[in-house]
């Protein structure tokens, strides 16, 4: 395997897994613009290769409060049940396309509540169009699972009703939950009861912390909230010291908390300066269980096929480094014990036996 040629061709070939996925970050542009302009709202452009750049060029202010800004326009065509289907199955046919065989797709409900669904008709609405993606892409050969996080947003007062949600759906298609939004400022602590009725019910849950805010955020999410895994997580770095862990950083490399690494996410909103200096691969190199994701695949101009190849192109990254980082995120999934590992030994070690 390693004398391998590691090219964009390979790598788009390859299995590939994603846990750390927003829904309302990965439109196709021509359908941001299409369903704009059937609801009325407008666009900063209506070419939709302009609209992409303009995401792209957005996103690059090195501050997570105006990256979380350009959501305004994605969310404003997701406000119906029209747009929710089709961004939904779109959804899945993007990550087929992509080679994507296991995806969790992440958003907040009570940011589609605006056209006068409720929030239960949404994750119903979203649930449907995963569904008929999910079986289109079978049909096409392509076949991929996608579980769905529901968020709440942390600086607002509806995360316990997104966590009663993640509780009534598990059974239909919802296989966790996040909470979501600014982190700096907003402490998950503050809704410790959404995440202690998650536990009563067994229900999973990962939490964002460690990208705009430091070590008290990580260790807020892991020792107060119990995160099964960390969004992003970068600033676990903060605590290792010349490859010496800290007793936070060795807690969560020891119990194996995944870290839901987005390299050019992260690039964007300043919790890394180069895709070469990415965390992603010392903290690999340390023994954690690190996984690679693309956060939001509009708004960060990118794919899974793209952060790989970033990966191996600048940080010298190898075939085996991607299959690692794999078969971390599904031995992380949160889905049964016996599907994850199906996953892993049926189509991903086959799929990097080169």
């Amino acid at each position: 395997m390693t004398a391998t040629r590691v090219d964009v061709d390979l790598i788009r070939r390859l299995p590939k897994a994603v846990l750390h996925d927003h829904l309302d970050g990965g439109l196709r542009p021509a359908t941001v613009v299409e369903l704009a302009a059937e609801v009325g709202h407008t666009l900063p452009t209506t070419d939709p290769d302009e609209l992409a750049a303009w995401y792209f060029e957005a996103a690059n202010s090195g501050d997570l409060v105006r990256y979380i800004a350009t959501f305004e326009h994605t969310l404003a065509v997701m406000q119906t049940r029209e747009g929710l289907l089709r961004t939904a199955e779109e959804y899945v046919l993007d990550l087929a396309a992509d080679g994507v065989v296991y995806g969790e797709v992440r958003y907040a409900p009570e940011l589609n509540t605006d056209g006068g669904l409720a929030m239960a008709e949404v994750v119903e609405t979203v649930q449907e169009g995963l569904a008929a993606g999910m079986a289109k892409a079978a049909a096409a050969g392509t076949p991929v699972r996608v579980g769905t996080l529901l968020c709440g947003m942390r600086m607002f007062d509806r995360v316990r009703e997104a966590a009663d949600l993640a509780v009534a759906f598990r059974d239909a298609g919802v296989v966790g939950f996040d909470i979501a939004g600014a982190e700096d400022g907003f402490p998950a602590a503050d809704h410790l009861a959404a995440f202690e009725h998650l536990r009563r019910e067994n229900v999973p849950f990962t939490i964002h912390a460690g990208e705009a805010h430091g070590l008290p955020s990580i260790h807020q999410a892991v020792q107060l909230c119990g995160a099964q895994r960390l969004g992003h997580g970068v600033r676990i770095t903060e605590d290792i010291v010349e490859g010496k862990l800290g007793r936070l950083a060795g807690w969560v490399r020891d119990r194996r908390i995944a870290l839901e690494m987005c390299p050019t996410s992260n690039l964007q909103t300043g919790a890394a300066t180069s895709i070469a200096e990415h965390p992603i691969t010392a903290l690999k190199d340390l023994g954690f269980r690190v996984t690679l994701n693309t956060d939001n695949r509009l708004v960060s101009g990118t794919t899974m096929t793209r952060e790989m190849s970033l990966l191996v192109e600048e940080a010298g990254w190898s075939v085996e480094d991607l299959r690692t980082v794999t078969v971390n995120a599904l031995k992380s999934a949160f889905i049964p014990f016996d599907e994850r590992k199906a996953l892993i030994e049926d189509v991903v070690l086959p799929g990097y036996a080169l």
